[in-house]
């Protein structure tokens, strides 16, 4: 199945992908809903957001370009120095733009 890149087109398209974000939100709540959060099933869900962070991660520091590898080492570097997450994730975001504009 193919979309034309029409107007109508991309708009569907961004239709369709909020149609399916807001399912899958809502449907995991839904579902969790009905399962008790035992110890075993809260480690789960703390250790899968550590793997999926890594996950994107990883990838970005072997085969980013220069911006994407100025974001991640200033971000990591505030991070550890003030630790705050927000500030860390500021810094690392107009280091990128910074690297993509001027070099």
């Amino acid at each position: 199945m193919t979309i034309e890149t029409t107007t109508t087109g991309v708009l569907a398209l961004i239709l369709i992908m909020t149609l399916v974000t807001l399912a899958t939100r809502f449907g995991g709540v839904l579902i969790m809903s009905y399962v008790r959060i035992s110890p075993r099933i809260e480690s789960f869900i703390n250790t899968m957001a550590s793997s999926v962070l890594i996950a994107i991660i990883v990838p970005m520091a072997f085969g980013g370009d220069a911006g994407a590898l100025a974001a991640l080492s200033v971000t990591a570097i505030v991070m550890l120095t003030i630790k705050k997450p927000l500030p860390a994730i500021a810094a690392g975001i107009f280091a990128a733009a910074f690297v993509r504009y001027f070099f």
